[in-house]
Parts: structure tokens; sequence; C-alpha cells
């Protein structure tokens, strides 16, 4: 679909979520009868041309969650509504249609990337797969685009990917994901494995792109920082679970869960008498485990104002302000 067109029907379609997690859960086996919950019931939709930031410390489940919607995982239980298709559940020719419209930018660009395959061969693949490229020409001028399209010389078609940095390797995985001309983008940690300085550069890149071809991105990060620079409205996840959604100003200005709040406190600020004055919040204690988690609210093990409430009984994850969401009975 030409950018044009696309800007229209998203004009159209607005009010309609482009993408609805509904109760999703994705359990590991753990063996002798144990599983790890990776999602626990988590719940949240994405809007056309938006970009939804989701955050939280390692192993909260963020990445299982953007690989389930892109169905790199089965869910255990749960539903994932691409555009009114359930993704799990529709059939092989809907699916195939589905991988095209739906993309994913993996975290690490140094185990990502085909080590045997050239530059050319990486991004031509999905071309290849598609039938987007009626002949090796064809293919071939669309290769180069694509790579000009992310920063990249087109001479670089015949290169390997250890002959490129961190930085570059991930422009290469991003100009594979636009092959297809997607429509939505799973961006799991694009950043995390690269440079400070190189950093900026592929978020700028992918701003750009969003603009400019009307995409709509999961972000998922553990940089709320960066997260509220590049996100219309970020959902924070604990322990396989979502603590708190609203819109990145609102999140940043009135957070209401504790946790949103031990985050939100280690983010430094460039103003030194402002940094010097506020109060760090530090979390007592580690994230207890996957296999066996606290009952009631998993955060409790941790949380400065838990009560004898919070481990008899799961919070519901409700609207406390329009459009602002919390797992707390204390918020």
């Amino acid at each position: 679909m030409a950018v044009a067109e696309r800007a229209v029907a998203q004009a159209g379609a607005a009010t309609q979520p482009l993408l609805e997690v509904k109760d999703l859960r994705k359990y590991f086996p753990a063996g002798r009868g144990a599983w790890v919950k990776a999602i626990d019931g988590v719940s949240f939709e994405i809007r056309r041309g938006e970009v939804f930031g989701l955050v939280g410390e390692s192993g909260c489940g963020k990445t299982t969650v953007g690989r389930t919607i892109v169905r790199l995982y089965r869910p255990t239980s749960g539903s994932v509504i691409y555009d009114g298709i359930d993704v799990h559940r529709a059939p092989a020719a809907q699916r195939r249609a589905l991988h095209r419209r739906m993309q994913m930018i993996f975290q690490d660009p140094y185990a990502s990337l085909n080590p045997r395959m050239t530059v050319g061969d990486i991004i031509g693949e999905a071309l290849d797969i598609h039938g987007l490229a009626p002949s090796r020409k064809a293919r071939a001028e669309r290769v180069q685009e694509l790579l000009q399209t992310v920063g990249l010389n087109k001479d670089h078609v015949n290169r390997f990917p250890h002959e490129f940095s961190g930085g570059q390797r991930q422009r290469i995985g991003i100009a594979r994901a636009l092959a297809v001309d997607p429509e939505f983008i799973v961006a799991d940690e694009p950043i995390s494995a690269l440079d400070v300085s190189v950093q900026a550069q592929v978020v700028n890149l992918m701003r750009k792109l969003q603009e400019e071809r009307g995409l709509t991105y999961l972000f998922i990060a553990h940089d709320l920082a960066m997260v509220k620079y590049l996100s219309d409205r970020i959902g924070v996840m604990y322990l396989g679970r979502m603590m708190e959604m609203a819109t990145s100003e609102e999140l940043h200005r009135h957070p209401l869960h504790p946790y949103t709040q031990a985050l939100l406190s280690a983010i430094p600020i460039p103003d030194p008498d402002v940094e010097h004055s506020r109060e760090r919040i530090v979390l007592q204690g580690d994230v207890p485990s996957p296999v066996n988690p606290p009952s009631g609210c998993p955060f409790r093990t941790r949380c400065p104002i838990a009560q004898q409430r919070c481990a008899e009984e799961t919070p519901a994850f409700r609207e406390a302000a329009p459009g602002h969401f919390v797992a707390c009975h204390f918020a």
C-alpha cells in the first residue's frame, strides 16, 4: 500500500485499534510439573499509527509479549487480534498475509543476522518469500533502495554481517523488516546492545520511518527515558503482568504505581540542583521467581506501601483516571 493510501486508511480507522491483546498468558515448562509464567494475563491495545512503549526490568515478560504477537510463540491462553483477525487461530492463507503486515526488529544485531548470508540476501529473502520482486533486477533495486532508506550505502549489498558495526547491523535488521512494507513493527529492545552514541541515531531513524510510512510500533525497552521520547502511550510490566498504562506524558507526570515511581526515580535529570535534591526510590530485595510468584500482587514483596490485602487479593487492572490504568489497591 502506498504511503498516501495508508494515511487515508488510517484517518478513516483512527478510533479502531489495530492490535488488541486480550488476557494473554504464556507459560513455559520448567520441569517436574512447574511452569515459568512469562506472561500472566496481559491486556492492552495499540491504535493505528501509534507508538506503544512496553517497559520493565529484564525477565518481566515484555519480549515474550512481542514474540507471541508475531506468532514466534503460541499463547497458553488469551488472544491476539490484529485488524479483526485472531493471529493464532487464522487459517493458513490469512496467516501468510499477516506475516507480511507484521514484522519484528530483534534485540541483538549480532545474533539476528545470518553470518553466512550477504546483506543483499538477508534483506531480499523476504521479497522472495512473498513474491514481491518480479525480476532479479527489481529485487536488486529494491534492496539498494532499502539500504539507502536506513542510511547505508547501496554498495554494501554484497558484504557480510561481520563487516559492519553494531549500529550498522541494526540498520540492516530495520531494512529487513521494512522489505515487505509492513504496517506494524515489534521493536524488541532495538538499541540495548548498541553504544550510547549510536542509540540516538537508531531511535531517530525509527521515528523518521514511522512518520514517513505511517508505521505502528510496539517499542519494547527498559530505558524509560528513551521510551518517553518515542512513545505515545506506555505500559509498565512486572513479573508477567501489566502494572500501569497511560499516555507518555501522563505516566511521567503522575505515576500511580509504586513500581513505576521507582523506575522513574532512577532516570537522571540533567540539572545538578534538581538531581541532588530529589529522592531516589531504591527497591529492596530481588525480583521473585516467575516459577513461584508471590500470592496476590506480584510486586508486594518489594513494595514500600504493601499491606495484608496485597498478599490476599490480586489487584484489578482498573482505570484510575481517564486513559490511565493501574493494578494497585492503594494507587
